[in-house]
């Protein structure tokens, strides 16, 4: 009965998210999701560390205590690509 009632709390409940933006690439990630805060900060460390190895750079932080994201990887344009022109 206990998990019962454990399982449809958690049917209810609202996730914890890290999310991580980088500038280079420029990007943001969201990893999740976490039964609770304290969770999602215990892992952070990790996801920095394999974001360094593959090359990140400026990488900032946030927990995020909401829904599942509609995308858990946003690649972002920059100012620079955008205002470039083509020739035609």
């Amino acid at each position: 009965m206990k998990n019962f009632f454990g399982n449809l709390f958690g049917l209810f409940s609202t996730p914890w998210w890290v999310k991580i933006t980088t500038a280079e690439p420029h990007c943001i990630y969201y990893f999740g999701p976490f039964d609770s805060e304290t969770e999602a900060i215990q892992a952070q460390p990790g996801y920095i560390e394999d974001l360094q190895q593959e090359g990140a750079q400026q990488i900032q932080t946030s927990l995020q205590h909401s829904s599942e994201p509609d995308e858990l990887t946003i690649e972002l344009e920059t100012a620079m690509q955008s205002s470039v022109m083509m020739p035609v």
